[in-house]
């Protein structure tokens, strides 16, 4: 009985038990944890991406240029902090669009710890996580031993997000250090309360602390969030405000490659509003805009100059 017994290590781990050969166990490394993930093909952009998981902020998911010598040459990276839709702690739904976007010189900090390939967890996130990204990218930019010292503008910071992230990050706005705000397939509820568990519960009074030019990007009339979002572009009345709309419904195109025309109006409009590239404010602007013109959208927009 020892005999058997000894051809077999008994492994206790949680509640769990486990067997293993014993030279198996004793031929086998430990595995590394994955810490960082190229998203197909690292976007379409100037400066590939890379989904990286960085030791000193697990609690998010990075997406930033591959190369950042080749990406700060110009300039240094503006800072775009990003809520899941949900109020899921994964940006599972959105590494397709949030590479992407990365992709054309970005540090995108997303709520959620880095995913697995294939997870799909819908654990809770929480509006602060937003200024627990803030806080971060500006301490590194500020710490000498940091990769990302020197690289990081801080006074371009966008907050944004997808549904229940929406909400995350018109919670966010007000927060002095912000530059714009971008909210996708979300608007502020007229119920306040009355959506899933862990929306934040913001009234319409929340609008009239936005202090940024702001983009709404929604699904159409077919998207759960489309009245309360064009309700929040009608009150909007302090700062630019301009409303895409795509007749996707609310799972708008985060999934698709590359992130769908999604991806491509949410990066023109951060081009515009953190790099000052009027090349891609000419979707936004004039009479009519440059986006109007594309048959895939209908827009509508107020208080630009």
């Amino acid at each position: 009985m020892m005999k058997k017994i000894s051809m077999l290590v008994l492994l206790l781990i949680g509640t769990g038990f486990y067997f293993m050969n014993p030279v198996s166990a004793q031929n086998s490394a430990p595995t590394a944890a994955v810490t960082s993930r190229v998203i197909e093909d690292g976007g379409t952009g100037p400066f590939k991406a890379i989904m990286v998981s960085e030791n000193s902020l697990p609690t998010h998911t990075v997406f930033k240029p591959a190369d950042l010598t080749a990406a700060t040459k110009k300039g240094k990276l503006p800072i775009i902090v990003w809520g899941n839709g949900a109020c899921a702690n994964s940006p599972w739904e959105h590494v397709n669009f949030l590479s992407e976007v990365a992709s054309y010189g970005f540090m995108v900090i997303a709520i959620g710890p880095m995913p697995k390939e294939g997870e799909r967890t819908r654990d809770r996130s929480t509006s602060s996580q937003m200024t627990d990204a803030i806080n971060w990218a500006i301490a590194q930019n500020s710490d000498k031993a940091s990769p990302y010292y020197g690289k990081l503008d801080v006074k371009e910071i966008a907050v944004s997000g997808m549904s229940c992230g929406g909400l995350q990050a018109l919670e966010t706005a007000p927060d002095p250090r912000v530059t714009t705000t971008v909210i996708c397939n979300s608007g502020i509820l007229a119920n306040p309360g009355g959506g899933m568990p862990g929306m934040p519960p913001l009234t319409k009074d929340q609008l009239s602390k936005i202090h940024t030019p702001t983009l709404y990007l929604l699904g159409g009339e077919k998207d759960i969030a489309y009245a309360n979002g064009m309700d929040d572009f009608n009150r909007i009345n302090q700062v630019p405000v301009f409303v895409a709309n795509m007749d996707v419904g609310h799972g708008g195109t985060y999934g698709q490659p590359h992130g769908g025309e999604f991806a491509k109006v949410a990066t023109a409009w951060f081009q515009w509003q953190l790099k000052n590239d009027k090349g891609a404010g000419k979707m936004f602007t004039g009479n009519p805009s440059g986006l109007s013109k594309n048959p895939n959208w209908k827009v509508d927009s107020k208080n630009f100059k």
